[in-house]
């Protein structure tokens, strides 16, 4: 942790959203792009799972597919009509504790490196103007 203090071992795994479609390899087209993914938290349920199509910028809320149970893998999905232009798309999600799933810069100025088991920042993938998909780095 960036105090010094070691993180022991806990089952309490933090709430994570991913993004499975679009993601690399895909290449997409431009108009309307259904974007799934799954969402999951090991402090209980799932609340919501928001989309931004903008870097994180801006937050959309996603459907949740049911059902929604404790600490399971839930679906989610957010239809989007893309224009072409090259963005980033990323999902976030908060649990029914109120955790909110962090951005990397969060995640590293909490625990002060960016290694170990239950490292769950909000992952992005770029949209290229010729539909090809590749993980933000």
């Amino acid at each position: 942790m960036k105090d010094g203090k070691i993180r022991y071992f806990s089952f309490d795994i933090d709430a994570r959203s991913i993004i499975t479609f679009p993601a690399y390899p895909a290449q997409v087209q431009k108009g309307w792009i259904e974007i799934r993914g799954i969402a999951w938290s090991g402090r209980g349920k799932v609340d919501r799972v928001e989309v931004s199509t903008d870097g994180g910028r801006s937050w959309q809320l996603a459907q949740i597919q049911g059902p929604i149970l404790d600490k399971a893998h839930t679906g989610f999905r957010y239809l989007w009509h893309w224009d072409g232009t090259e963005t980033e798309i990323q999902s976030r999600v908060t649990d029914e504790t109120g955790y909110v799933q962090p951005t990397y810069q969060q995640l590293v100025a909490a625990r002060g490196s960016k290694g170990g088991y239950h490292f769950n920042p909000i992952t992005g993938w770029v949209l290229q103007r010729d539909g090809q998909v590749l993980l933000r780095t």
